[in-house]
């Protein structure tokens, strides 16, 4: 987590120390002025800067919840874009300020002295509040890079404590830091983590479709570095760097540092000849005694009494009211939306057109029968939003971010006909949710019948390969036996989407150890692991004679058997993620390795078998989401590298024997392509709509 907690340590501790030295000075001006009866009034805007801070910080957290996807990532980007101007201001104002900082907060203390106590508050609200802003500002951009709060939280709240102690030890008189050389080199540590923020902006900015280019990648070294290992989780974590940048965050990125930095450094140099007297919190200015004593003479007057704590309760109030009113505003509420009925022969009554922006439908069954439920655009049937199994007299919340364009309910009873509600049509622009094309049975034949032509094609192979092991054991060829054992293993292994068809051929070709009371040794142990337990762990051909006979009358019977079974066209979409989510749980451990050493192998052969799956589902997925089969291949080649590096010959690494970084990389590789296959079944589900 520190990786994540060191940019917002940094911009902790400085923005924490930039107010804390504000607000040090005025407190030792008041004091030395004999003026503490005025403190209230400094706390009191400090106060209200605080509460400003973080009623602006939930303003951003919750009204970005509230956005669709793609609108989150374009929000998020300009947030970033807007907090790197935000620190880049801040770092030079700060290098140039540093040295005249405590006599210009002394000359505005005099003057509110002079003026009244509303502008002593004002001028310490102004003083810390632009500090806070920011603060949370680029809190809350790289809280959004991190992908959680804790740790850019945790290191916020550091850097502010020791923040704090610097600033008591100041004012003490205790500590004796050399603030232009501190601000000098903390600000060019930030200009570099700003870059990052910056690079991971424009980034959102092309996801959110602000930007073109989101596929162009100018850097790509997925392959070769694990996103999962110490120094990637470092670099990205404090400097936004990942394995994989378009050419616009790379441009952003360098051009950025090298323009900034390049700045930066010319005025650093340009201002080091001058002797610096750094600014001391607990100095006090020569008071200018006319502007003293009309303040003291006003306090004298007795100004009309309140109680002490309507104030600082009003500074603290006033921010969070308003926030609350905006996140209100921005959010819908849970239980509010249209109320629309769902029956077997009506389906969206109480539907009217609803306002653009993200909208809560609560869909009440009134019918007798369960129902799917659809928001649909009617004109290409194309899904908004679904409620699935919708029960008799129930009612469920469907929330969906709505645009111009059409809208229209579609009802689908169970044992039923889908009811379609009148169309409305929504006024407006901006981006919506993204509505996903429905799929159905027939949709999927043609891929079926391509990916059954190719299962049957490798059964025919594993048949060939099961008799020719059978022969080599039937020989007592135990080497030739362990190479012709992998060829065919490799075979089965790569029609992992039909293996839900196989029914209990699965258990007899390929079944484990696991769960069997006498383990290895049981009776029902059977298939290529029982094979290849006894030949990697010195059995003779004798004993390895009937589970040779038995493997291969089980691959003849499912050869037989397969054009006669069921194969739910729906698993094709599903065993896209499965396949090598199976890969990462078992071969990639070793759990399913009985002394082969060949995991590695069989992880080769499930990636085959799912790039010939995804081959089959290119047309379906390509019209659905044409972004999503150049990312995946993309994640496949990486892998497909990983893996090969570990092939020689006809030898494999076993998994035990990785270093952990080349088992790192595979697995953090083998995960990327999962994460980016996820969307495939939700893409690709039959719906009963279509």
């Amino acid at each position: 987590m520190w990786d994540d907690a060191f940019p917002s340590f940094l911009i902790g501790l400085r923005e924490g120390l930039e107010a804390g030295l504000i607000v040090s000075i005025l407190v030792a001006t008041l004091v030395r002025a004999g003026a503490r009866n005025r403190l209230p009034q400094v706390w009191t805007g400090v106060l209200a800067a605080i509460a400003l801070a973080l009623s602006f910080g939930a303003v951003l957290t919750f009204t970005a919840a509230s956005l669709s996807a793609t609108a989150q990532e374009a929000f998020g980007g300009t947030l970033s874009v807007i907090a790197v101007a935000f620190v880049t201001a801040m770092v030079f104002w700060m290098r140039r300020s540093a040295r005249s900082l405590s006599g210009e907060i002394k000359e505005k203390v005099t003057g509110a002295l002079a003026m009244g106590s509303g502008v002593l508050v004002v001028t310490s609200f102004l003083a810390v509040g632009r500090e806070g802003l920011e603060t949370a500002l680029f809190l809350w951009t790289t809280a959004q890079a991190a992908g959680e709060s804790a740790g850019p939280l945790a290191g916020a709240g550091i850097g502010l404590v020791l923040a704090a102690g610097l600033c008591w030890g100041l004012y003490r008189r205790v500590l004796r830091i050399n603030l232009t050389k501190f601000f000098t080199r903390t600000g060019a540590v930030l200009i570099v983590i700003a870059a990052g923020v910056l690079g991971y902006g424009l980034r959102d900015l092309q996801e959110g479709g602000v930007f073109p280019g989101s596929t162009a990648y100018a850097l790509d070294l997925g392959g070769s570095v694990d996103a999962g290992s110490w120094y990637s989780t470092l670099l990205q974590g404090v400097l936004n760097i990942t394995p994989t940048m378009t050419w616009l965050q790379v441009a952003g990125y360098a051009g950025y540092l090298a323009v900034v930095m390049t700045l930066f450094v010319r005025g650093v140099r340009a201002t080091a000849p001058k002797p610096a007297a750094e600014p001391s919190a607990g100095g006090a200015p020569e008071a200018r005694p006319g502007a003293f004593d009309a303040g003291r003479a006003r306090a004298a007057k007795g100004p009309r009494r309140r109680p002490a704590w309507v104030v600082p309760v009003a500074v603290v109030a006033v921010p969070a009211v308003v926030a609350g009113l905006v996140v209100a505003l921005a959010r819908p509420k849970p239980g509010g939306g249209q109320t629309v009925a769902v029956s077997e022969t009506e389906c969206g009554k109480g539907f009217t057109a609803p306002d653009p922006g993200r909208r809560t439908f609560q869909m009440q069954n009134t019918g007798d029968k369960t129902s799917e439920v659809y928001l649909i655009d009617p004109s290409t049937n194309a899904v908004y939003g679904e409620i699935e199994g919708l029960a008799p007299g129930t009612t469920r919340a469907l929330v969906a971010t709505v645009a111009g364009g059409t809208y229209a309910w579609r009802c689908v009873p169970s044992g039923g006909r889908a009811v379609t509600s009148r169309p409305v049509t929504v006024s407006g622009h901006g981006s919506g949710a993204k509505a996903v094309v429905p799929v159905s049975e027939s949709d999927l034949a043609a891929p079926l019948k391509a990916y059954k032509a190719y299962v049957e094609q490798g059964l025919a192979t594993l048949v060939a390969g099961t008799r020719t092991l059978d022969a080599d054991i039937e020989g007592d060829h135990l080497d030739r036996a362990r190479t012709d054992w992998l060829t065919a293993h490799l075979t089965y292994s790569s029609l992992g989407a039909a293996y839900g068809t196989f029914e209990d051929f699965d258990k007899k070709i390929n079944g484990r150890a696991d769960g069997l009371a006498g383990g290895v040794d049981d009776q029902d142990f059977a298939g290529f692991h029982r094979i290849e337990y006894g030949l990697w762990h010195g059995q003779s051909a004798a004993q390895l004679k009937a589970p040779a006979q038995a493997l291969a009358a089980a691959a003849a019977g499912l050869q037989k058997a397969f054009p006669t079974q069921h194969f739910d066209p729906g698993d094709l979409p599903l065993r896209a993620h499965e396949i090598l989510e199976n890969t990462l749980q078992f071969e990639l451990t070793a759990d399913t390795d009985e002394g082969s050493g060949t995991n590695l192998a069989t992880a080769d052969a499930n990636l085959a078998g799912t790039r010939e799956l995804l081959t089959v589902l290119e047309p379906l997925l390509t019209t659905r989401a044409p972004k999503l089969l150049p990312t995946v291949d993309a994640d496949v080649d990486r892998l497909q590298k990983l893996l090969d590096a570990e092939h020689r010959g006809t030898a494999w690494t076993p998994v035990e024997k990785l270093d952990t970084v080349t088992r790192q990389r595979v697995s953090g590789a083998t995960g990327q392509l999962l994460e980016d296959l996820a969307p495939v079944p939700d893409l690709l589900e039959i719906r009963k709509s279509a």
